[in-house]
């Protein structure tokens, strides 16, 4: 069984804690007023991703991350061993699409992830007006898998979209650990 340390990422107040609330079943004060996450919460759970190959079940620590900037110290910390990286905005707030920027230095570019171990996630808050419509994003943003969260209108998908990611980090940890075997035989 595999078991693969998923990070939460990105600006503050842009919906990490409910979508990683969402994705391990946890009810944590749902619907309650916003708490910023102090520091990190780490969740696990187990999760069938889709397309790994086999239909074994993956183990996931799902580490919700704050998005203030004063835990940057940790950062280190937190990088070490992830298996995956999400990046989570709120496509309402103009400033989000360009602190993602920021957030894909310094968590996916400076740690070599494959952009299949990456996905953003644009969430949208009730009541939200953007559409599932194409974002500015940069170039090196547009490569990844972007996928539009609305929990209220479709939560199903985006549990899909989130196993579908997670079988595509799996694949990339299936075939990292076989080369690494390949490695020591030969």
């Amino acid at each position: 069984m595999f078991k693969a340390k998923i990070l939460f990422i990105g600006p503050s107040e842009s919906g990490k804690t409910v979508l990683a609330n969402f994705l391990s079943d946890t009810t944590e004060y749902v619907g309650a007023e916003y708490r910023p996450t102090q520091g990190v919460r780490i969740l696990e759970f187990e999760s069938q991703p889709e397309g790994s190959g086999d239909s074994t079940t993956c183990e996931v620590e799902l580490w919700d991350c704050s998005g203030d900037l004063k835990f940057e110290t940790c950062w280190p910390a937190v990088m070490k061993d992830a298996s995956g990286v999400v990046i989570i905005f709120n496509p309402d707030v103009p400033s989000h699409l360009k602190e993602i920027e920021t957030w894909h230095s310094i968590f996916i570019a400076s740690q070599g992830f494959q952009d299949n171990q990456c996905l953003l996630i644009a969430h949208q808050k009730p009541g939200s007006g953007v559409e599932d419509g194409r974002l500015p994003l940069a170039s090196h943003l547009s490569r990844l898998l972007l996928i539009h969260s609305n929990l209220e209108e479709d939560p199903e998908d985006v549990s899909q979209a989130f196993c579908r990611y997670l079988g595509n980090v799996v694949n990339t940890m299936s075939e990292s650990r076989e080369r690494e075997e390949m490695s020591i035989i030969t």
